[in-house]
């Protein structure tokens, strides 16, 4: 078989007497010595032909055409599938820049016309839910301030108010996470999810206040979740001479306030936690007597001291340590998901890292706010 050199140097050959084959093509008026020249030249490029042929023949080519359509094809570089897609990721072109601030009115529009997502359609929870993977996308670096001793970052540490939900607003607290936590199957999570909503139904004479969270650099997690419930909400019930179907304007008020450790999943992740449920409690109830009961300290769950309890004695328990994730986070908004990817969004209400201090509430039902309000609006007598 003709060795790789022997077959270029035919090629050269013949790419050499081809342009004779086409000169020789229309009549032409030439001498009798031309003519003999010519007809030699033509002689020798058949011969040629015939040899490259020949050689042809051996490697499969039929004819000179068909192995010079060989060549061009097998020079044609093939192109390697990972290679091109290598290349391809490393000289990707970044996308363009979102509007960060646009996607974020869209999603606190949305919030505030559907109290926080709790009344949103079908609809705009998807709405929103595809925003939230806007932002997600192109979550921007932070920097954290705080030295290498703080546990949590300063761009997470500070107050932040529950803005918008895609479950119950009182699913963001660390107890209700460590509740999930707990469920190993998904027929128990299916039950929890069942639970939660028939817990919301019962409650719903109430309504909801601030939710909010309060985060320290030091890994200390508050969950402070303001609540109203009607103190006497029908008054035919307790006066039936008095036609009135409405109820007073006095409420329970108080605050469910829930603490939690979170602890960073890494030191190089410092925006995943893993939550180490503490204490429950209620602040600032403003029903007399129970209200000195209430602040005392024995009136705390303690809920590692019960998860204590259970784990020397129960083997199948294990202490819940749910996980939360925060998906976007700048200046003004936080992004955060649960381990069934609920998300719920935070504004950021200041930098301080003081939780909520109750202890100016007045414990007498709202009766002293209510004879203040009617006095001014009414009786006007002042001393």
């Amino acid at each position: 078989m003709t060795s790789m050199k022997t077959t270029a140097a035919l090629l050269a050959l013949y790419a050499a007497v081809e342009p004779s084959a086409a000169f020789m093509t229309g009549p032409v008026r030439t001498s009798s010595a031309t003519s003999t020249s010519l007809q030699q030249t033509k002689d020798n490029y058949e011969f040629q032909r015939k040899l490259l042929e020949t050689q042809f023949a051996i490697s499969g080519a039929v004819t000179v055409e068909d192995h010079i359509e060989e060549q061009e094809e097998s020079s044609t570089p093939s192109i390697d599938a990972t290679a091109f897609q290598i290349f391809l990721d490393e000289h990707e072109q970044p996308s363009a820049p979102i509007d960060a601030t646009a996607i974020q009115n869209s999603i606190l529009r949305v919030a505030a016309s559907t109290d926080r997502g709790q009344y949103a359609s079908a609809a705009q929870k998807e709405s929103v839910a595809s925003l939230v993977e806007s932002l997600e996308s192109n979550k921007p670096k932070q920097t954290d301030t705080f030295s290498s001793s703080a546990t949590l970052p300063s761009y997470l540490a500070g107050t932040w108010e529950l803005t918008y939900s895609t479950n119950q607003l009182f699913r963001s607290s660390p107890f209700f996470l460590a509740g999930r936590s707990t469920c190993k199957t998904q027929a128990e999570v299916d039950q929890y999810n069942w639970f939660c909503e028939m817990h919301r139904a019962a409650l719903a004479i109430s309504t909801i206040g601030v939710v909010r969270q309060v985060i320290s650099r030091d890994g200390k997690l508050t969950n402070e979740f303001e609540v109203k419930v009607g103190a006497v909400p029908f008054v035919s019930d307790f006066l039936p001479f008095v036609k009135y179907s409405g109820g007073l304007p006095l409420t329970v008020d108080g605050a469910i306030v829930s603490t939690a450790d979170a602890t960073p999943m890494s030191m190089e992740n410092k925006d995943d936690w893993q939550l180490y449920m503490d204490t429950v409690e209620i602040k600032g109830s403003n029903i007399p007597i129970l209200r000195n009961l209430l602040d005392g300290d024995n009136s705390k769950l303690k809920s590692r001291d019960l998860s204590k309890l259970l784990e020397d004695n129960v083997d199948a328990y294990e202490v819940p340590r749910p996980v939360l994730r925060t998906t976007y986070v700048d200046s003004a908004l936080r992004i955060v998901r649960d381990e069934d990817d609920n998300i719920f969004i935070y504004s950021r209400v200041s930098d301080s890292e003081e939780v909520t201090d109750y202890s100016n509430v007045m414990a007498d039902l709202g009766v002293a706010s209510l004879l203040e309000g009617f006095n001014d609006a009414v009786s006007k007598i002042y001393l």
